[in-house]
């Protein structure tokens, strides 16, 4: 049976390419199993999976958590807010005491760039990303890109801008490597202060009006701003945001052809996208919803088919 090359999900940049179609021809049957009268298989029934959450999160965690269940894995939630880390308990002690308890596999997100990694060092189990800090998102890239092959047939040269906040953002950043390795074309677009200065450096063209950036592509994906994440004022207004880079209905309309509409959620409606656009037919933002599961058991079942 082919298998991943890694024994973690830390981030899309330690994947190769045959990772990535491995997961989405596993996460294609999983698909299948999910849209079916009963949709559990028993794959993990022997495996103890941990979700240690440090940072809020609604959709992901629910993905993860169902996603698991989904592979009948024993599944414990742990959330930092109510926790011993409020009382200076350490990252490895934390999830040493989770380990104790039989863990093998640790779902983790964490508001600190690299906390992934450096767990994955220090403990013994298998890591996964669910998001660390404004560093990378692996499963969201790999659920978006896999929206986009169900869509468009393949994800090798289409072309594909991400809009938004860039600077702040952990989807973009695991999205272009994605997308990147699969053979797209990438452009990122947004005001020139969201827009990281080494951008361009990692095989993307920038590009500031949006009108343009429609009109060149295949597929838009539209990126909330992170407000929790803004320590100063990268815009003036909310409002003059919107007026330059949210797209509505008008705009979507007036292009020279049809492109598909895409976001991680969750999404300020009437920011960057107005909810016309979001419930319209070009959007497959629910799809991604849907392919978030089986994307998520496809990572789970895999990596831990190498836990020894």
């Amino acid at each position: 049976m082919a298998e991943l090359s890694v024994k973690h999900l830390l981030g899309i940049k330690y994947l190769k390419e045959a990772d990535i179609q491995l997961i989405f021809e596993t996460a294609d049957h999983f698909k299948e199993v999910i849209n079916r009268s009963i949709k559990k298989v028993p794959s993990l029934r022997d495996i103890t999976i941990a979700n240690v959450f440090f940072e809020n999160s609604t959709r992901t965690k629910l993905s993860f958590e169902l996603a698991e269940k989904r592979l009948s894995a024993d599944v414990i939630n742990f959330s930092a807010g109510q926790s011993s880390v409020k009382k200076g308990e350490t990252l490895i002690d934390t999830v040493n005491n989770i380990l104790s308890m039989k863990v093998d596999m640790v779902v983790m997100r964490h508001p600190s760039p690299g906390a992934g990694i450096f767990l994955s060092k220090h403990v013994n189990a298998s890591i996964v990303n669910a998001g660390d800090g404004a560093h990378e998102h692996p499963t969201q890239a790999l659920l978006d890109s896999f929206s986009i092959r169900e869509k468009l047939g393949d994800v090798a040269g289409k072309n594909v801008v991400i809009v938004g906040d860039i600077l702040h953002s952990r989807v973009a950043l695991s999205n272009i490597f994605a997308l990147k390795l699969q053979g797209a074309n990438v452009k990122v677009c947004g005001p020139r202060t969201l827009l990281p200065k080494y951008v361009e450096s990692l095989g993307v063209k920038v590009e500031t009006d949006l009108r343009k950036a429609l009109n060149w592509c295949d597929v838009a994906n539209m990126l909330r701003i992170q407000h929790e994440r803004l320590d100063i004022s990268y815009f003036p207004t909310t409002r003059e945001y919107t007026q330059q880079f949210g797209v509505n209905k008008a705009l979507l309309d007036s292009l020279d052809k049809e492109i598909v509409i895409m976001h991680p959620g969750p999404i300020n409606r009437g920011v960057e996208i107005t909810s016309d656009v979001a419930d319209s037919k070009q959007s497959i933002i629910l799809n991604q919803v849907e392919n978030g599961v089986a994307i998520r058991m496809a990572v789970i079942y895999l990596l831990a088919s190498k836990i020894k």
